[in-house]
């Protein structure tokens, strides 16, 4: 075992820390297991408690700035006060549940570019925090997203990028600082009234808010403008829905349909409303083109040449393959 971090809070000599995953890979709504493995120093080390974190990066607005920033979004505890003596080792087991609104990170095995994520170790000794250990993590998507995905791919609509905003949506029941944005060029159909979508999903255990924003363009006696749409959708209803013609539908409508502007980009986030065909549209396997496995993996998500786009965090998650996914 090869420990990655020596605790700086204990000095030249301390103890040092290593926490191994079972597998980085989760959805939401699972949970990320594995061991915080310590071994001690040179002397004996008396720690306060340790935690785990996950954090990722948001962009924030502020006035006239905007910036990214790490931002922890949930926190677990492993264990409370212990002391390790001289070359003690200890491995704690945990099991970490992954909030249902944690964000999508990767797609059929691709990172979405923009998207970065890390469960972070932290270990308090003396009133003092050191971050010990950030090891990359993984979240794919639920079912019930990889089709909506899946049908914005079929429809001809190409993956622009991801990115996480700082605030809240009008409406919508969330319980974590910010909201994740998953951006398309408007499929060939569209782009006589768009230019592009950009769509958001808020998770529970039991439905999915799927709230959509629609830059349209301006005509003739109008400006370009923001149309919003928000709908409801099971997970117990996964495979019985024709996503492909659901999403058309909610799209077809948003696209002749003037809308308003609820305050625009920014700010406390969307503001969506109801419309459309509601919760749920039409059955059947109707489909266009490949799945998406072959077009979102390749071009619908961005990744020209096979180049995999996603950011690390401070440069700090070591390389290597992931380990395969299991449920």
């Amino acid at each position: 075992m090869v420990f990655k971090k020596m605790l700086s809070a204990f000095g030249v000599g301390g103890p040092s820390v290593d926490t191994v995953l079972s597998n980085p890979n989760t959805r939401p709504g699972l949970s990320l297991d594995g061991h915080v493995n310590l071994r001690g120093g040179e002397v004996p080390a008396n720690i306060e408690h340790i935690s785990l974190a996950l954090v990722t990066r948001v962009e924030i607005e502020g006035g006239d700035t905007e910036y990214n920033a790490l931002m922890e979004f949930h926190r677990m505890p492993v264990t409370g006060p212990l002391q390790l003596a001289p070359g003690q080792q200890l491995s704690i087991p945990f099991q970490m549940p992954v909030p249902w609104e944690t964000p999508i990170t990767d797609v059929y095995g691709q990172r979405l570019r923009g998207m970065t994520m890390g469960l972070r170790t932290d270990v308090a000794v003396a009133r003092a925090v050191d971050k010990g250990d950030l090891d990359h993590v993984a979240v794919h998507p639920l079912p019930v997203h990889e089709k909506i995905l899946e049908a914005f791919s079929r429809l001809g609509f190409q993956f622009k990028n991801a990115d996480l905003e700082r605030g809240h949506i009008h409406g919508v029941r969330q319980t974590l600082p910010f909201y994740q944005e998953i951006e398309f060029f408007a499929a060939p159909q569209y782009a006589h009234a768009i230019k592009e979508v950009e769509v958001t999903f808020v998770t529970n255990q039991y439905t999915v808010d799927v709230v959509i924003e629609c830059d349209k363009r301006g005509g003739m006696f109008t400006g370009g403008h923001d149309t919003f749409g928000r709908y409801v959708v099971e997970h117990a209803n996964v495979d019985r829905v024709d996503w492909t013609r659901l999403v058309d539908g909610w799209i077809s409508q948003m696209a002749t349909r003037y809308g308003s502007q609820f305050g625009g980009h920014g700010g406390p986030g969307h503001f969506g409303h109801h419309g459309g065909p509601g919760h749920y549209g039409h059955h059947g396997g109707h489909g266009r083109g490949p799945g998406m496995g072959g077009v979102v993996a390749g071009a619908a998500l961005g990744l020209a040449g096979g180049m995999i786009a996603g950011e690390m965090l401070d440069d700090v998650f070591d390389g290597g393959d992931d380990e395969g996914f299991d449920e």
